[in-house]
């Protein structure tokens, strides 16, 4: 049920679809006797979409999620184990080109990749099913393992979680697949904006990991003043911000997360 809702009543929340959505209705009320309120309606939407666009709205919302978390500092140690978000490669367009599509948030793939070069005893969990309301074969595990294998990584060190839908399962099927011992080290590799709330969830299930975040959206504080000359560009990241914050506050509610926003020190 939740994910069902996550993928519904979520989705009609973000920016963008919301005030589309009371454009569209405004611009049908123009035609009734509440032809007044859809003006204003209209109007609104416009104003709103164009804040979102181009103002530094979206660097104000994303700062505090990817600031939430430092970089990881390799000076602890080497991990045992790297678990990898999906959400990196765009599943459905891969079935139909027959090889991995990436996303925009390619970093988390190269990230691992990499640090599986760097420490190559570290087993590597690649945690990616199918994301979509109704259900589908294309899965981003089924093609990042064969990813991996050309960038150099061994097959033998590749874990491929395919059933996961969302974060709450990510953090799920990959604590029972690591299987963690005691003293071991895991990381996790995602999105920066998306770490507080995959921490938390990790937490949750009982499996500790070191963030190591990446796919960063927005500059340092000197950007938050920002205006953005696309507002394409200016909406994604309001869109992203928005979206997380749903999640983290979905999440708590739903008892998924025990904080409502996670930080390096759990409290």
């Amino acid at each position: 049920m939740f994910f069902v809702l996550s993928k519904t009543i979520g989705i009609m929340l973000l920016p963008t679809n919301f005030l589309i959505g009371i454009g569209l209705l405004g611009a049908i009320l123009l035609a009734t006797r509440l032809a007044r309120f859809g003006r204003t309606l209209l109007m609104a939407s416009v104003v709103l979409l164009a804040v979102g666009g181009f103002s530094p709205l979206g660097n104000l919302l994303l700062y505090p999620l990817e600031t939430r978390f430092p970089p990881w500092d390799p000076a602890r140690g080497a991990p045992d184990g790297i678990v990898v978000l999906g959400g990196a490669i765009d599943a459905d367009l891969s079935v139909s080109h027959g090889h991995a599509v990436f996303t925009r948030a390619a970093d988390r793939v190269v990230e691992a990749a990499a640090l599986a070069r760097q420490y190559p005893k570290a087993r590597i969990i690649y945690s990616g099913g199918s994301a979509n309301l109704i259900d589908a074969d294309a899965r981003e595990a089924d093609f990042a393992g064969a990813l991996f294998e050309r960038l150099g990584v061994a097959k033998d060190r590749l874990i491929m979680e395919r059933r996961s839908r969302n974060t709450r399962e990510n953090a799920e099927f990959s604590k029972e697949l690591a299987a963690p011992k005691s003293g071991e080290r895991w990381l996790l590799v995602t999105s920066a904006y998306h770490m507080p709330r995959s921490i938390g969830t990790f937490r949750n299930a009982g499996f500790a990991v070191d963030a190591n975040p990446v796919d960063w959206r927005s500059g340092g504080s000197g950007d938050l003043l920002t205006f953005s000359p696309f507002a394409l560009d200016g909406l994604e990241r309001t869109e992203i911000a928005v979206r997380e914050y749903l999640g983290l506050a979905a999440y708590r509610i739903s008892g998924k997360t025990g904080e409502l926003f996670p930080g390096p020190n759990p409290g």
